[in-house]
């Protein structure tokens, strides 16, 4: 398990989001200290570049797509609404899909970059479920008895 997966706990960041009133430097950069594996990769030099900007102009909603599009490349924005006073954010795996046979992620917050990064970090959540298998596989340990033996008669 690598370092940035140990300190990663969905469910404490995803708390703070939801009780966030808006988005702020140190949250930014917690989220992506904790939850982004890709952002300090040294062939993403642009793209992480890009981010850093976007997060010193304080521009929350911009650095949370950019930071999207850098940690979730095959995830797409599928839908963005505004409805009785919260932003609803759904991405996607398969935008072009019907929305009822779509398997999209949506989160929800009164402020449109703290709805965004919801959604990440259920995505991010959801790849880390996906990646642990199901039953924990488990090697016997070697009895120091145990000595193979060859029994076959070929006469």
């Amino acid at each position: 398990m690598t370092a940035a997966l140990r300190h990663y706990d969905p469910p404490s960041l995803s708390e703070r989001l939801r009780h966030a009133h808006t988005m702020t430097r140190p949250l930014m950069l917690e989220i992506i200290d904790h939850a982004c594996r890709h952002f300090p990769s040294l062939g993403q030099s642009e793209r992480t570049a890009r981010v850093t900007r976007l997060i010193e102009a304080e521009a929350w909603a911009d650095a949370a797509l950019a930071l999207m599009e850098l940690e979730l490349p095959l995830w797409q924005v599928r839908r963005i609404a505004y409805d009785e006073g919260e932003w609803h954010c759904a991405l996607s795996r398969e935008r072009e899909l019907p929305d009822w046979l779509d398997a999209a992620v949506e989160a929800r917050h009164a402020d449109l970059a703290l709805a965004l990064l919801s959604a990440f970090i259920e995505v991010e959540a959801l790849a880390l479920e996906v990646s642990r298998p199901s039953v924990p596989t488990i090697r016997p340990a070697p009895d120091p008895l145990y000595e193979p033996v060859g029994c076959e008669n070929f006469g």
